[in-house]
C-alpha cells in the first residue's frame, strides 16, 4: 500500500507560481510511477504529467508543458509539482497518484491517490 498526501495549495494570482507536494508512505517508490492529475468543477480529471521515480524521467500534457516540472526528492520520498506562469484555466483540485511501473496519462491505472489540495488562480 502506498499513502500519499498533496500539500500546498493556495489561491495565487494569475502569472504566479506556486509548488505543490506530494508526500508517499508506505513503501519506497524506486520502482512507481507518480502521476499529477487535475479536476476543475464540473469537468472530468485530467492528466497533468507523470515521473518515473527511478530515472526521473517525466511527461506532460500539453496544456502545461514548459510552465509545469515534476521532480522528486528520493530522500524525503515526495513528489513536486511546480507550477508557472499560472492562469485561471489551472485553477482545479490537484491530485497525486502512484502506479507500479512507469507512468502513463490514464487515471484509471493508478491505484493509489491522494485526497487532493485546492489550487484558485484569479485574474
Amino acid at each position: 500500500q502506498v499513502q500519499l498526501v498533496e500539500s500546498g495549495g493556495q489561491l495565487v494570482q494569475a502569472g504566479g507560481s506556486l509548488r505543490l507536494s506530494c508526500a508517499a508512505s508506505g513503501r519506497t517508490l524506486s520502482s512507481y510511477a507518480i502521476g499529477w492529475f487535475r479536476q476543475a468543477p464540473g469537468k472530468e480529471r485530467d492528466f497533468v504529467g507523470c515521473i518515473n521515480w527511478g530515472d526521473s524521467t517525466t511527461y506532460y500534457a500539453d496544456s502545461v508543458k514548459g510552465r509545469f516540472t515534476i521532480s522528486r526528492d528520493n530522500a524525503k520520498n515526495t513528489a513536486y509539482l511546480q507550477m508557472g506562469s499560472l492562469n485561471v484555466e489551472d485553477t482545479a483540485v490537484y491530485y497525486c497518484a502512484a502506479r507500479a511501473g512507469t507512468g502513463n496519462i490514464y487515471s484509471a491505472n493508478y491505484p493509489y491517490w491522494g485526497r487532493g489540495t485546492q489550487v484558485t488562480v484569479s485574474s
